[in-house]
C-alpha cells in the first residue's frame, strides 16, 4: 500500500511539473504574439522600417519593464506609469526615437532618463555600448538590477543629473533624451561627436513639446522638429 501511494504521489508530482512547464510555455508564446502584434500594428503601421529597431522591439520583453499591476497592458498603444511620477513611453515613440538616431552596431550611445530601463534595452540590442543616467535613485537601481538580470551587460547605469551628461565617458555617437528640458542642455551637445545624432523632446512642462532631431555640424546642432509629444519634465539636481 505504501509503495502504491508513493507511486501515485510521484505521478501527480510529474503531472504537476508538466502543467507548470506547459503553462509557462503558453505564457511565453502569448507574450511573443503580443510583441509581434505591437510591432506590426503600432510600429510598422506608422512607418518605422529600420530592421534592427524592429528586431529589438520584437525581442525585448516589455512586460518585464512595467509594474506587475500593468503587465497585461505592457504591449498596449499608450505610455504607462512606472512609479515615482515617471512613465514608460508608448512603443511607437520608443521605436521612432530609436530609428531617428540612425544607429550603427559599433555606436556608443548616451541616454538621459533611464526610467524603467526599456529604452536602454532596445538600444543595447543594436549598438555596442549604452550609458544611461537616471536622477531618481529608486528607478535607477531598479533598472540597473533588471537590465543585469536580463543579461544586458553592455548597459552602464548612473544615478545623476542628466543636464551634466557623462563627460568621462564622452564622446558619444548618439544621444537620446526621454524627458523634456525647455532647451537642449549644452553639456549634451559638447559630449556628442562631430556628426553625431541627437533626439530630444523640448518644451514647457505640462504643454505639448516638440521632438527635436539634430546632427552636430561644426560644433553646433542642426535641428529639425519632427513630432509633437508630451514627456515628463527633465529634472535638474538641486
Amino acid at each position: 500500500m505504501i509503495v502504491m501511494l508513493l507511486k501515485i504521489l510521484l505521478f501527480l508530482m510529474m503531472v504537476s511539473s508538466l502543467c507548470i512547464l506547459s503553462c509557462a510555455a503558453e505564457s511565453e508564446d502569448t507574450l511573443a504574439v503580443k510583441r509581434s502584434n505591437m510591432v506590426d500594428e503600432q510600429v510598422k503601421a506608422r512607418g518605422v522600417t529600420d530592421e534592427n529597431v524592429l528586431a529589438a522591439m520584437l525581442k525585448v520583453p516589455r512586460d518585464r519593464f512595467v509594474p506587475p499591476a500593468y503587465e497585461e497592458l505592457a504591449y498596449a498603444d499608450f505610455p504607462l506609469a512606472i512609479g515615482e511620477g515617471q512613465t514608460i513611453s508608448q512603443p511607437y515613440i520608443v521605436a521612432f526615437m530609436t530609428e531617428s538616431l540612425d544607429l550603427k552596431p559599433g555606436d556608443r550611445v548616451l541616454e538621459i532618463g533611464t526610467g524603467s530601463g526599456y529604452q536602454a534595452a532596445i538600444l543595447a540590442e543594436i549598438v555596442a555600448e549604452v550609458f544611461t543616467i537616471e536622477i531618481i535613485p529608486e528607478l535607477g537601481s531598479r533598472a540597473k538590477n533588471l537590465l543585469a538580470e536580463l543579461g544586458y551587460d553592455t548597459v552602464t547605469v548612473k544615478i545623476g543629473d542628466g543636464y551634466e551628461g557623462w563627460e568621462e565617458m564622452a564622446p558619444f555617437d548618439a544621444v537620446i533624451v526621454t524627458c523634456a528640458p525647455q532647451e537642449i542642455p549644452e553639456a549634451l551637445v559638447n559630449q556628442l561627436k562631430e556628426g553625431g545624432r541627437l533626439i530630444i523632446p523640448v518644451g514647457p512642462v505640462g504643454a505639448v513639446q516638440e521632438l527635436v532631431r539634430g546632427t552636430k555640424v561644426n560644433g553646433r546642432i542642426e535641428k529639425k522638429d519632427v513630432l509633437p509629444v508630451r514627456f515628463v519634465p527633465m529634472v535638474k539636481a538641486k
